[in-house]
């Protein structure tokens, strides 16, 4: 049984705003999130509402305009790219709705990459396993181009938990599947998330997905809301039981 202790994600009054021809937009407008350690929280929300963007904020893969990201006890606003990288490497897995396999890599090779970045001197055997973890250890030599969706999503899981993060981000994992594969695939992200005690944030439209997690907060218009409440800057939410997502469509 994962235990939740501490917040290991906190987002405080978070805004990003960005610059076009047409003049300012704000595609986020003072989100706020704590997420424990151990506990699988689900982003839902209409698509165009900021869900992928809070994702990226979380990731260090976009910075805010205004607002602390607070993740692992590391202050991303005062890290430099570098920095990022390798905070990056050291403590998420990020799950990519449209897989970012490298073709030219095989699964084997791509499901090792986080690890042969980190120096790891075991990353071979370790990748091989977290394939194996995925049912997948037959496919180790096969290049993306000859693996289905839900075989490259599989890949894409595995190279997430090979390196045994402490927080994962997915981004509409099951989004290019079909209802049985996303089946399957959920189950792997599940079990793998249970037995390494992993924290979990997604985004998806799927409500059997979304149904699995411990908490759902909804984002509209660039606002997080929890029980039909927007989320307080000083609120530190336990796990909820599932709530409706109601008009949910598209993607995200």
């Amino acid at each position: 049984m994962i235990r939740v202790t501490d917040p290991i994600i906190v987002l405080s009054d978070i805004h990003l705003n960005l610059v076009g021809g047409s003049g300012q937009v704000n595609i986020l407008r003072g989100v706020n999130l704590s997420v424990d350690a151990g506990e699988t929280v689900a982003i839902v929300g209409p698509s165009g509402s900021g869900k992928t963007t809070t994702l990226m904020i979380m990731a260090g893969l976009e910075r805010p305009s205004s607002g602390a990201v607070q993740v692992a006890g590391h202050d991303l606003n005062a890290m430099d790219e570098d920095a990022l990288a390798r905070f990056r490497r050291a403590h998420l897995g990020i799950v990519f709705q449209s897989f970012h396999l490298v073709p030219t890599m095989t699964a084997l090779e791509n499901a090792a990459l986080p690890l042969e970045f980190s120096h790891a001197p075991d990353a071979r055997d370790r990748a091989l396993a977290a394939l194996a973890a995925v049912g997948l250890e037959g496919r180790a030599r096969h290049y993306p181009a000859e693996l289905s969706g839900g075989e490259q999503q599989r890949v894409a899981l595995a190279r997430a938990f090979a390196s045994a993060p402490r927080v994962i981000l997915a981004d509409e994992p099951t989004g290019n599947l079909d209802t049985e594969t996303g089946r399957r695939v959920i189950e792997h992200l599940f079990r793998l998330r249970e037995e390494q005690a992993t924290t979990l944030v997604l985004i998806t439209h799927d409500r059997e997905l979304a149904a699995q997690c411990g908490r759902q907060v909804r984002m509209e218009d660039g606002r997080l809301r929890e029980d039909g409440a927007a989320v307080s800057p000083a609120a530190h939410m336990p796990d909820g039981s599932p709530s409706a997502i109601p008009g949910d469509a598209g993607r995200a």
